[in-house]
């Protein structure tokens, strides 16, 4: 089952990172790197035309109390949002508590190994925080980056599915998993 989530007051601190949530001043580094060509196409959605977009979608983050801003140098370069999965797909987790990792991250900063680092950061908190039984986290088959990212992280291969894209097209995608017990065994 999803888990109940609100990062409201959550600061997660890494060698490089600070993951906390998103502000209305954040505006200018989100559509820096939201408007940039091949960023959000990694995650299922075109890049965004003007700042106003841009506002719309971080008052959601705002709203919504599940999406991480990712800081790094003072400067937001991406995000990690704490999705709903799709417990229909998978009935046979209904007794266990999970939920799904989505992210993107500024070209930029692509290839410096900040985004396994953000996402271990949630991953730790998720499971010795808040006590998760699973996470889940998909990639579109184009996207190498991502699926390193996940290998990095401890995600091994759940099944194949098509993930429905923002774009308006349905992408063949891979879903994986890591498990609070292989976490910690890790």
């Amino acid at each position: 089952m999803n888990a109940e989530i609100d990062i409201t007051c959550v600061v997660l601190k890494t060698s490089r990172l600070l993951l906390r949530p998103w502000k209305m001043s954040d505006l200018d580094d989100f559509y820096e790197y939201a408007k940039v060509d091949g960023v959000g196409q990694m995650a299922g959605w075109l890049p965004h035309k003007n700042k106003e977009e841009s506002k719309q979608v971080l008052t959601k983050f705002i709203e919504n109390k599940r999406t991480f801003a990712i800081v790094y140098d003072n400067k937001v370069i991406g995000s990690i949002e704490i999705k709903k999965y799709n417990e229909n797909n998978l009935k046979e987790f209904s007794n266990l508590k999970g939920r799904e990792l989505g992210y993107v991250l500024s070209k930029d900063y692509w290839g410096k190994g900040l985004m396994p680092e953000a996402v271990n950061a949630v991953i730790d908190y998720l499971f010795n925080e808040l006590d998760h039984d699973f996470l889940l986290c998909g990639y579109y088959n184009f996207n190498e980056r991502s699926k390193r990212v996940q290998e990095k992280c401890g995600f091994h291969f759940l099944k194949a599915v098509d993930y429905s894209t923002r774009m308006g097209t349905v992408e063949p995608s891979n879903a994986h998993i890591i498990w609070k017990k292989d976490w910690a065994a890790g």
